[in-house]
């Protein structure tokens, strides 16, 4: 089946590293414009010269409330149009509760929940008014079984399988496709704060996959015909024992 996104745009949230580069560089090879969202400007200016026009970079930190509220105004300002909206943009604490802190708390809760629902709502009205996109939102096994080394992540990411599932029923009559890719362990900056036992027996084990597997994994989500929706993909290991 083709996997051809021409005349698209895309826009890609924590675009500038891991599974949002793998994602960016997979969306362009089909055909897409992709926007690049993140807060390092200048790993965006070095991935724009690498990857030419077909990628738009827009600098912006998502936990500034007021940055967050312009991002489909700034993403139709340099691209015109938007039909992939993939939240990507995430990080993690991982051990125990009691060793976790609160305002570390508060800034993975604000980017991994309330920063993904801020910005699917705004770039919402865009996508009903054409009545045609696609969300994806970038969550994790951890949404889908309570990994007890990780209770504040895994609880933010069950968070979002809620939201995929309940936006989902409200959009779709909009044409508008909502669904989430669920990693496990991908070898990226996110893991640099995983437990340091449990990071060192994942890698031993060949229990990481790299982020362009999660990226292939987003293309076939996008590319099945408007009538099919792929709601839930989960991306594992196979020697994840989970």
């Amino acid at each position: 089946m083709s996997q051809d996104l021409t005349g698209k745009v895309a826009a890609v949230t924590g675009a500038a590293s891991g599974i949002g580069l793998a994602t960016v560089r997979a969306l362009i090879a089909a055909g897409a414009t992709v926007v690049l969202i993140d807060r390092d400007e200048r790993a965006l200016d070095a991935l724009q010269a690498e990857l030419g026009d077909a990628a738009i970079p827009l600098v912006l930190d998502l936990l500034d409330p007021r940055a967050c509220a312009t991002l489909l105004a700034r993403i139709l300002d340099k691209a015109g149009q938007l039909d992939i909206f993939h939240a990507n943009a995430g990080s993690y604490i991982g051990g125990d509760l009691l060793d976790a802190d609160p305002d570390a708390i508060d800034r993975m809760v604000s980017l991994n929940v309330s920063v993904v629902m801020k910005n699917v709502h705004n770039v919402l009205p865009h996508m009903i008014e054409r009545q045609t996109g696609d969300i994806m939102v970038t969550s994790s096994v951890a949404g889908h079984f309570p990994v007890p080394w990780e209770p504040v992540y895994a609880s933010s990411k069950w968070a979002m399988n809620s939201f995929v599932q309940t936006l989902r029923r409200q959009v779709l009559k909009h044409g508008i496709r909502v669904a989430a890719v669920s990693p496990g362990p991908v070898n990226s900056a996110l893991l640099a704060d995983w437990p340091e036992e449990n990071l060192r027996k994942a890698k031993e084990s060949g229990s990481i996959i790299e982020p362009d597997v999660v990226a292939d994994a987003v293309l076939y989500m996008l590319t099945r015909p408007r009538n099919v929706t792929i709601r839930d993909m989960i991306v594992l290991p196979s020697h994840f024992d989970m």
